[in-house]
Parts: C-alpha cells; structure tokens; sequence
C-alpha cells in the first residue's frame, strides 16, 4: 500500500498545486467517455477531483481505465494540470483542475449497485437501511454525519469551557420505569433477575450531585421500548446537564449560550437571545400545541362569544358543558376545495375533534359551512380578522381537544401553504407546566414530567386541597414544531417527597424498591438541583434540515424497530438462552 499511499485527499487539489504529481485514493463517483478520452471523477470524504485518461496515457492506464466500475476502489497517481477555460466546473470545488493519470491501481471492486449513490432519494429507505454502509458514501449522509460530530465537539468545547465534568453512568442499570417500557438484560451469574438499560441517567445524575460534582454533563446513549416515529428511535442519544445550586434561570442561561455556540460554530448561524418564553396555557390556546412551530404567525383564537343565540348546538353544547370554541383564520383560505377543507377535518378528527366547522368571507359576508346560522350576525365574525377571501375554520369541544385538533390543522395549514420560514430556527422555553395530570382510567392524579419534579413555591400550601392548580418547576425547550429537550428543578427534600409520592398514590414500599438507591442517597444532605436533556438527534435533525432523526444517525432502525443491514433483532442459539435460564414459549 505504501507506493499507493494517497499524498492529497480528493477534496484538496487546487491550481495551486499545478504542475505537482499527486496520489489520490476514493471511490469511482462517474465515469465518462469522449472520444477516446476517459473521464472519471474519484470521490472520498473530503471531496471530488476529475481525473482524466488521455489518448497518450500509458497502456496500463488505458486497460485499468478501461476496467473501472462505480465505487471501485482506486489509488491514482497523476499530474495536477488546469483544465481548458470551457471546461471549468465551478460546482466542484477542484473544478478549476484535473488529474492527468500516469498510473492507476485498483485497490477493490465493486459489485453492481443495489441504488445509485448520488440519487439516493429515489431508493426506498429500507433499501438505503440494508446497504447503510452504501448511503453513508452519499455526499448527503457525509454531510450530516459530519454536522453530529461537530455539534457534539461543540457541545463538549462549551462545557468543558465552564468547568462542567463529562461522567459517564452505567449502561447496565436496575429496572426503574420512566414512563416507556424497560429493555431489559438477563442476568446469567443470577439467573432470573435482569438488568435494564437506561432510558435516561435521570437518578444517577441527581446521584452525582449528591456526590458534589456540581456540573455535570453527559452524552448519553438512552434506551426505550417504544413505538418509533420521525422523531424517535428505539435508542437516540442526549445532551445530558445536570446542576447544583441553580435555578431554572440559570439552566435557561446555559442552554441558551450552548445553543448559541452551537449553531454559530457548526453552520454559522447565530441565534437571537434570550429565547421566547411561553407558559404552556398560553401555548396551547394559541398554536394548539405544547411545542408550536413559530416560524409562521397562524394563531387560535377564542370563539365562544359565537355560540351564545346562534342555534348552532354544536357551538352552543361545547361552551354550556365548560368546553371551548376556537377559530383559526386561514389567509386566502375561501380558495380551499371541500376536499381539501375535508382533508383539514380529518387531521382534526385523528386529534379527538368530532368535526371541523367552517365558514368562507365573501364580498357579501359568510357563506358555506355553518355559515346560515351567522348570516344575521356578520358584526361576531369581525373580531377575528377575517378578510374578504378568507377561510374561518371552527372546532368546539373540550379546551384540551379543542386546542389541540386545530393546533394539528395549523400545523398542516403551515406546510401545505408554504407558510414556514425555513430559513429560521425559532426557539422557545414552555414554562408553568401542571405538575399533576388527572388519569380518569385509574380515577387518580399521576405526575405529568416525572415525581422528582419541584413544585413551584406558590403551590406548596396547596398541594394535596387542589392537586390540578399545581404548576411545577419545569419547562421544555422546542423549536421549529419539535421537543428538544425537557428537564425540571428537582425535589430534594424527603419530606416534600413523601407528599408528592402520596398524592400520586405511590406507596413507600414502592417507592423504596424503585427509587431506594436515590431516596438512600438523599439521606446525606442533597444539595438543590435541576436539570435538562436536549435531544442530540433531534438537534441535529432540525439542524440539517430534515424531518426524521434516521437521516442523521448512522446506524438507525426502521420504525418497526428493525435493522435490514444486519437483521436484527434476530434469535439466538439455544444454548445461550440455556445459560440464561431462559426459556421462548409460543
């Protein structure tokens, strides 16, 4: 390999080097004919450069030009030369030179391709997933591969700049559910007892504050057993941050910076600080959403005040049973089909809502849809902005269904009329979150974030009289319609513990064989704490600009939780199963 040993990568040949004899290694991207003379471009990590076959090239090259295939793998010694002024590319980097070939080895071939690399797109994703390997190769998956690893470097340069310790937690863990089902490992030194891998480091980073490590951080590889979607895969990684003696203002501040460094340094994109504030109330009534996509102005708005005398008992059952109407008004929206109004009512339904009502502002007022019951009562219809050529569209029921439904149809309204700017990445902080939701399967309260939540100082007195008034200290972070991250002030007080553990009907039995390790822990003076853990994947994705966190890992599963490269999951030998003391039933 040494005489094939490559002196420039494929991306560095410049006309600076003219006149120069190099030696490049990559892979065959493109091969051409032109009479006589042979083209090919040699393609690596750092770049492209053309390199050309003349007509009085050595016989050696002629017959190994003559034998090259796409994604052979080439060393190529040659000339650096300029290319002629009509043959300039300026799409290439190297496109002001070439590499007139003297010599020409083939390091491996190829077999046919299962897809065409540099049209990746056009291949199912199941097939990009067999031959990852393949698609890893496309300029597009090194571009992306690339952006994580700098976004990581920039996350630890940041960091590690402010004094915080990156500790790793054990990937082998006791069974503590989080809210998704555990994977769990057997145990063969103790046959039936299992470890579980983490869904998150949650109690061992409030474990390293009891410990005095008062800035922690962690890139965490975390494990649920759940459904997959665009957004989540059955493992994903998180920046994990932990903190002693702060408050919420303080993690704000550091993950404000920690973006700010992150996007300024990885795709010189600056962000604007300190970032939006929104209470999760305010959230929901307005985008319909407790991460809303603000890079578009399409706000919900109030619509009670139509019910009231209008005959439409829809409206008026909705308001007169404590639930809410609310209205979204789409710009230019009287253009929209009944098909496409239909298409909008089925988001809605798929969200809870029993219908979509709806009204188009013509030159002598509303008309279509619900429109008869208004017809007398153009002067309601006024408050909401309403233009002529506009389209109202109405969901009435519960204010939790309500906001919800026709949040899902903005966010469909936002796409399909190119209402976002994709130019922006609008950041925001969902705060004064309810510490408590009401499960009416189980008929009790359970703990909305998790039950090491700090409840907001206010709510201490009134914690077990009105459970659902209680806000707690926590707070999301989201951005372009995504959850980035997600964290909370946390209890350290055993007292308040036990009356949080109480209310959610945690028994402390239960809580000593789930948690008893932490709850032992805080027997010796923890100190105050809060957290937070940004979603690396998630970044990225939104980062690069893509919809799903599979584009930007390298090794990811289908959404069936599959793996085509190297089929897993997949069985295992008896004997192993034997060691284990496990035994497969159908």
């Amino acid at each position: 390999m040494d005489k094939n040993r490559r002196t420039l990568t494929c991306g560095e040949p410049t006309a600076a080097h003219c006149d120069r004899e190099v030696i490049l290694n990559g892979w065959v991207h493109r091969v051409r004919d032109h009479g006589g003379i042979r083209f090919f471009n040699l393609r690596d990590r750092y770049g492209q450069v053309q390199v050309v076959i003349d007509t009085d090239a050595p016989e050696q090259v002629k017959t190994t030009g003559d034998e090259l295939r796409l994604e052979y793998c080439v060393a190529v010694v040659g000339t650096v030369r300029r290319r002629p002024g009509s043959m300039v590319n300026p799409d290439m980097a190297s496109g002001e030179i070439e590499v007139q070939a003297t010599e020409i080895n083939i390091l491996s071939t190829s077999e046919p391709l299962p897809f065409m690399i540099e049209d990746r797109s056009d291949a199912r994703e199941e097939t990009r997933l067999k031959y990852r390997y393949l698609d890893l190769r496309s300029a597009s998956m090194q571009h992306k591969i690339r952006l994580r690893h700098e976004v990581s470097f920039r996350v630890r340069e940041y960091l590690s700049g402010l004094g915080f310790y990156e500790i790793e937690t054990p990937t082998m863990i006791k069974s503590t559910p989080e809210g998704a089902r555990d994977f769990l490992i057997p145990s063969r030194l103790h046959p039936g007892k299992f470890y579980a891998m983490p869904q998150s480091p949650q109690l061992y980073k409030q474990i390293l504050m009891v410990s005095g490590f008062d800035r922690y951080f962690q890139i965490a590889h975390c494990f649920r057993d759940e459904d997959a979607r665009g957004d989540r895969q059955l493992e994903h990684t998180q920046v994990d941050i932990e903190m002693s003696f702060v408050s919420a203002e303080d993690i704000f501040a550091l993950v404000e910076g920690m973006m700010n460094h992150v996007f300024t340094h990885a795709i010189d994109h600056p962000l604007p600080t300190p970032f939006v504030r929104l209470s999760y109330h305010d959230a929901m009534n307005r985008y319909g959403s407790d991460k809303p996509d603000l890079r578009f102005a399409l706000e919900l708005q109030d619509a009670a005040s139509l019910a009231q005398g209008s005959g439409f008992r829809v409206f008026e059952d909705a308001v007169a049973s404590g639930g809410a109407v609310k209205a979204l008004v789409v710009p230019d929206g009287a253009a929209m089909s009944r098909k496409d109004i239909e298409g909008l009512e089925t988001t809605a339904k798929t969200y809870g809502a029993k219908g979509l009502a709806w009204m188009k502002i013509s030159d002598t007022g509303p008309e279509g849809g619900v429109s008869k019951f208004f017809t007398d009562k153009a002067d309601r219809i006024q408050p909401f902005g309403a233009k002529v050529g506009d389209l109202l569209l109405f969901v009435a029921d519960t204010w939790k269904v309500a906001c919800t439904a026709l949040g899902a149809v903005r966010s469909s309204l936002g796409k399909s009329l190119n209402l976002i700017d994709r130019t922006t990445f609008a950041f925001a902080w969902i705060v004064d979150f309810p510490l408590f939701e009401w499960d009416d399967e189980n008929g009790r309260w359970e703990a909305a974030h998790h039950m090491f939540t700090m409840p907001q100082e206010q709510y201490l007195d009134h914690l077990e009289s009105d459970p659902g008034a209680v806000k707690g200290d926590l707070y999301d972070l989201v951005c372009n319609g995504f959850e980035l991250a997600s964290g909370s002030i946390r209890i350290h007080n055993a007292e308040l513990q036990s009356r949080i553990f109480d209310i959610v009907g945690f028994s402390r039995d239960e809580a000593q064989k789930r948690f008893g390790f932490l709850l032992d822990a805080f027997r010796y003076g923890p100190p105050p704490h809060g957290g937070i853990a940004p979603g690396l994947d998630r970044l990225v994705m939104i980062m690069a600009g893509e919809q799903s966190i599979r584009e930007v890992i390298a090794f990811p599963k289908t959404t069936n939780g599959i793996s085509p490269m190297d089929d897993s999951p997949s069985e295992v030998d008896s004997d192993q199963l034997k060691d284990l003391c496990i035994q497969i039933t159908e």
